[in-house]
């Protein structure tokens, strides 16, 4: 999407869609909502309109789409989902983990919804099982606290000789503590000390690099969270003004400047919620579509970023890399 096609007003902030993107009269309207932030949503929104062609329906042909995105401001979402419902919506696709989800289920019991999250629906309340959700939502869930260890054992192997890393977490996420102690355990199996910090605003992010700097921390664990993603670059180059090598699960975390990234393929989780948005429109259930689970992840490492950190990145790391930013 080029710059100049990027003009409309959602929520209350200013953010990047197509003119096509405004809904027309007279077709099913779709509530796409989103917790995160417009420059990081916008390829998602691609890779859900794909979806969407994948069974013929088509934005602007035979169906509308109302676009809601948060900017990573939890507090924004419950107006923004009575919004969808007063403009009668046909279905909700709600993105960007749980809390979009559950505070759509929590509004509507009639409207379809779609979800795409991280962690457990199941666990989450969103669904009763994966293969008979049951009610109004299914969805697409990833790897997300399954991952949470791993990213710390990759930084691990990139700094194999530290012994304390950082931990950043948001403690209005729902999966805040599970995240944590997920990391946690990582951690003491690697023996490495881990200092856990919560932010939820600008102020705690900041002061987090600062603190964990003064605490010779020799790198961060950030956990996944849309707060955290709509700010991919301000963690990048935070990371990189206090030599702090980070893991994120984002790839948009790399492509900043962050020094890698390890997670599931969001787009394609987005794609398969385009497909299931589609089929419901076309007259499917939600309780009839079973929880799909995004299975592709990607590892991205910024070679840029580890040369400016002076870190010399094993190969058979480099060789297991989905992508290597020179």
């Amino acid at each position: 999407m080029r710059r100049r096609d990027f003009i409309t007003l959602l929520g209350g902030t200013a953010v990047a869609w197509p003119l096509a993107a405004r809904a027309q009269p007279n077709l099913p309207l779709i509530g796409f909502l989103n917790s995160g932030s417009a420059w990081e949503s916008a390829p998602l929104a691609d890779a859900f309109r794909t979806g969407l062609s994948e069974v013929g329906v088509i934005e602007g042909r035979n169906v509308s789409v109302e676009y809601r995105l948060a900017e990573g401001h939890y507090d924004r979402v419950p107006v923004m989902v009575a919004d969808l419902i007063r403009r009668q919506v046909t279905m909700i696709a709600a993105t960007g983990g749980s809390i979009s989800a559950l505070t759509a289920k929590a509004q509507t019991s009639t409207i379809p919804i779609v979800f795409q999250t991280g962690g457990d629906p199941v666990a989450a309340g969103l669904v009763s099982s994966l293969n008979r959700p049951g009610g109004n939502l299914t969805g697409v869930t990833g790897l997300g606290n399954e991952l949470g260890p791993k990213r710390v054992q990759l930084l691990k192997e990139v700094a194999p000789t530290a012994t304390t890393f950082g931990f950043l977490v948001n403690p209005t996420n729902p999966a805040a503590e599970v995240n944590t102690k997920s990391a946690q355990d990582a951690a003491l199996a690697l023996g490495i000390g881990l200092l856990v910090h919560r932010a939820s605003n600008e102020s705690d992010v900041t002061s987090t690099f600062v603190r964990l700097a003064e605490a010779h921390a020799r790198g961060l664990v950030i956990a996944p969270d849309e707060f955290f993603r709509s700010r991919s670059h301000q963690l990048a180059a935070l990371s990189l003004q206090h030599t702090m090598p980070s893991i994120f699960q984002y790839r948009d975390f790399t492509t900043a400047g962050g020094l890698m990234s390890y997670g599931t393929n969001v787009a394609d989780a987005f794609r398969l919620v385009g497909v299931y948005s589609g089929r419901i429109l076309k007259g499917e259930k939600p309780t009839d579509l079973p929880v799909q689970q995004a299975t592709k992840v990607e590892l991205i490492i910024n070679l840029k970023t580890a040369k400016a950190f002076g870190l010399n990145i094993p190969a058979p790391l480099l060789a297991r890399a989905d992508e290597v930013i020179e």
